[in-house]
């Protein structure tokens, strides 16, 4: 029997992948106010271990179901509603969504977020409301096949 996309399980790799890039993104001295994931049990699953690095208990991660197969117009939407008390906001969802997404709030051009990738996004507004196409800066991407250590997994 078969599992839907939805229900599908993270694999031993993103077991792996995700703990460690939580781990990574903590030691950039990063300081994220809320986490925003994915109804779908991997893309939750990788939010939990990622908050976890960070002392953020699995009830404090936020599902947003919108986020699951959501696309550019929908996710930037979701950003422009998100509560003005919050200064940084970590999202986890999946490709090609992300990757257009990052695509459309930068002037970079990222090819692929690989699976457990990372992208910092800067915005020089006052509103996440005012967060629109092009407005973003790429401070940095990160993703695990960076280190020698997670190579081969």
């Amino acid at each position: 029997m078969s599992v839907g996309d939805h229900d599908r399980k993270l694999n031993d790799r993103g077991k792996v992948n995700a703990p460690f890039m939580g781990k990574k993104l903590f030691e950039k001295g990063e300081d994220i106010d809320i986490f925003l994931s994915s109804t779908a049990k991997r893309a939750f699953r990788t939010a939990r271990y990622v908050a976890k690095a960070f002392g953020v208990k699995k009830g404090d991660v936020i599902r947003k179901n919108e986020i699951y197969h959501a696309g550019t117009r929908d996710m930037l939407r979701m950003i422009n509603d998100i509560h003005n008390s919050h200064d940084s906001v970590s999202v986890f969802g999946h490709n090609p969504g992300f990757t257009d997404l990052a695509n459309h709030l930068t002037s970079e051009l990222i090819d692929n977020i690989p699976t457990c990738g990372m992208v910092k996004i800067e915005f020089d507004v006052d509103t996440w409301e005012a967060v629109s196409g092009g407005n973003g800066t790429l401070s940095w991407f990160d993703y695990p096949k960076r280190y020698p250590e997670m190579q081969g997994l």
